[in-house]
């Protein structure tokens, strides 16, 4: 075997040996000498942009090109920092438009806006974000010659609004155990609600309920980030809305809930807070008020609230639909669900009982919870 090695070798023209002897390593090192970006060319220098994060605005930064000494393809990334800022620590780097070919990047208002909010400036706020272009062939990076100041006015909202908002603290149904807070329902984009009670202790508002979350409060009307509030005078039932969008809060306080039977023009009874969002009316019994035509069943509810500044007031609940049959057990649970109703005479958007609930003892319970959609229950004993 060795003699036929040996005899294959020396059967290669002497030019293959020849480039087989001059390969060495050096022959393969990788080129990374680049001339930086030059010349910023948009936007201009102290250019003001005010910020429009919830439309599809975009501000489109351009440079010229960088060279490759090889000619090869060089990469950029737009950094970003404070007015003082040396980019020794941008606050944001983005990739330039065609996963970092192009020497050019179209960044939106909402981006910039989570930008401006990182460097410090308020919302509603106006300040200044110092940008540049780096330049990379491999492991050199370059930054550009020049930088330039982008002067942005924020609006009001937060720059991060979260998917998810919990109720946490020593003031909460579930206590100050992180794992066990209260989850707010997403009403629409940025706005998130609870039904529920706080008695006197601190709370605060969370977007997730492991690790370090980033934590809410409620000063006043205001919702800012961090801090907590103080909840004092006993034990209340509220509804709760939070607006990221905003910055606002509202904490209506829940003075009764009533079901209003509409043959008889009056309340039946009333539900109480049963906590988790729940309320309820144990062991009531409900009759059917015999009309010419019929049994009435009919009714809605009706819930007296409180603003925070002492101003009383009352909001209804009721069906999506202004008439109803009378269910049965085939009818879908979505007859069952709440809406606001607008109006408040007597007979719009009642829902009717089953026929088996007529002269019953019955359970009654409304649900006020984030993981579905707010109904209730005629439950026949």
């Amino acid at each position: 075997m060795l003699k036929r090695i040996a005899f294959i070798f020396t059967a290669l023209p002497a030019a293959a040996i020849m480039f087989l002897g001059s390969c060495k390593k050096d022959d393969y090192k990788l080129n990374t000498n680049i001339k930086p970006v030059e010349h910023l060319g948009a936007p201009a220098d102290n250019k003001f942009v005010k910020l429009q994060p919830a439309t599809s605005a975009a501000v489109s930064f351009e440079w010229d090109q960088a060279r490759a000494e090889d000619g090869s393809l060089v990469l950029y990334e737009v950094a970003f920092d404070k007015e003082g800022g040396d980019f020794s620590k941008p606050i944001a780097k983005y990739t330039s438009d065609g996963g970092g070919v192009q020497n050019k990047l179209s960044l939106s208002h909402k981006e910039l806006n989570t930008i401006a909010n990182n460097a410090g400036i308020p919302a509603l706020g106006t300040g200044k974000l110092k940008w540049t272009v780096l330049a990379a062939k491999g492991y050199n990076v370059q930054p550009a010659a020049e930088s330039r100041i982008l002067e942005v006015e924020r609006p009001n909202g937060f720059a991060e609004i979260p998917v998810d908002v919990f109720l946490t603290g020593e003031a909460t149904e579930a206590g100050a155990d992180l794992s066990k807070a209260l989850h707010l329902k997403s009403i629409t984009s940025g706005v998130f609600e609870i039904y529920t009670s706080l008695k006197d202790g601190k709370y605060q508002f969370v977007d997730r309920n492991t690790g370090t979350p980033t934590t809410y409060s409620l000063d006043g009307a205001v919702l800012k980030e961090g801090g907590e509030t103080t909840q004092s005078g006993g034990t209340k039932v509220y509804r709760i809305r939070l607006d990221f969008n905003n910055t606002t809060g509202t904490m209506t306080e829940i003075t009764g809930m009533g079901l209003w039977f509409a043959p008889d023009n009056k309340f039946l009874f009333n539900l109480t807070y049963s906590g988790n969002g729940t309320f309820t009316a144990s062991n009531q019994v409900i009759t059917f008020k015999q009309e010419s035509w019929g049994r009435d069943e009919r009714y809605k509810f009706r819930m007296s609230v409180k603003s925070a500044d002492g101003t009383a007031g009352e909001e209804w609940m009721g069906s999506s639909n202004a008439d109803n049959s009378r269910p049965t057990s085939a009818t879908p649970l979505s007859f069952w669900q709440l809406y606001p109703i607008a109006n408040n005479d007597q007979w719009n958007y009642c829902y009717k009982f089953q026929t088996e609930v007529d002269t019953k003892n019955c359970d009654v319970k409304m649900y006020f919870q984030a993981d579905k959609a707010y109904t209730h229950e005629v439950i026949v004993l």
